[in-house]
């Protein structure tokens, strides 16, 4: 947003604030996340875990329903999504060091919020914190997750051992472009151009769509609308022989034809 380094970290610390998220944690996660993103050696890091189908099958009765039940839309997006974004971002890493950056931010990133809250607290009362704006997080950020979601869980989606992985292909191939209703891609920040995003991540939200546009190389991209995004919120399993994304249900099939 500006040409200063130390004042783009102090925009991504309120930022951070008010959406509850340590900024520098989350844009060094992030950046893992670019690097690592369909990446089947390298999975967990800033994305929705996903297993193969082996993976799966090999689990006990009990590690699938614990699979099943976190890949239940209802509980992925109604709970765990929200209850990451307010529980689990307000925790420091156990593995970093006492003066890292990253725990900096946390603490950091914390008190902003106690401060905040304390504030409209003592300037329009608990009712406005509890009933306005807590219940407008919570869907923010169940809509948040589940947008994120469609962006790289898709039929097509790329996914490939470590060996054979390609941060390009990875980037077009395993993105989704997300097209929005103008007035909707205007509120995400064009999040949709997640596509662009992963290829060219210093490239701002404002100028995505001009850089989708008169690239062609952007058009290679998988494109998902809006009416089809409920379709796919049941896909869970990366299959291996197909090398596509299916559905539990699949799986039965998949093992007869096996």
């Amino acid at each position: 947003f500006l040409p200063w380094r130390r004042w783009n970290d102090l925009v991504g610390w309120i930022s951070g604030v008010l959406t509850m998220t340590p900024f520098t944690q989350w844009r060094h996660e992030h950046a893992l996340h670019h690097a690592s993103s369909g990446d089947l050696d390298r999975r967990g890091t800033g994305d929705i875990s996903t297993l193969t189908v082996r993976e799966y099958l090999a689990l006990s009765r009990w590690g699938r329903i614990r699979y099943r039940l976190y890949r239940n839309p209802m509980i992925l997006f109604g709970v765990l999504g929200p209850l990451y974004i307010i529980v689990g971002q307000r925790l420091v890493p156990m593995h970093v060091p006492p003066a890292h950056r990253k725990k900096l931010s946390v603490w950091g990133t914390n008190a902003g919020i106690l401060a905040a809250a304390a504030g409209a607290w003592f300037a329009f009362g608990p009712r406005a914190l509890f009933l306005v704006y807590l219940p407008a997080f919570y869907v923010a950020t169940a809509v948040g997750v589940a947008l994120f979601y469609v962006q790289h869980q898709f039929e097509d989606a790329y996914w490939e051992e470590h060996g054979e992985w390609d941060f390009q292909t990875a980037a077009i191939e395993g993105s989704s472009y997300l097209k929005l209703p103008r007035i909707l891609q205007w509120f995400t920040g064009s999040i949709g151009l997640h596509h662009v995003h992963h290829l060219g991540p210093r490239i701002p939200n404002y100028n995505l769509q001009r850089a989708h546009d008169e690239n062609g190389l952007f058009h290679k991209a998988p494109v998902i609308t809006l009416s089809r995004t409920l379709g796919l919120m049941s896909l869970a399993l990366w299959d291996e022989e197909s090398r596509r994304l299916v559905r539990f249900e699949d799986v039965d099939d998949i093992r007869a034809a096996a």
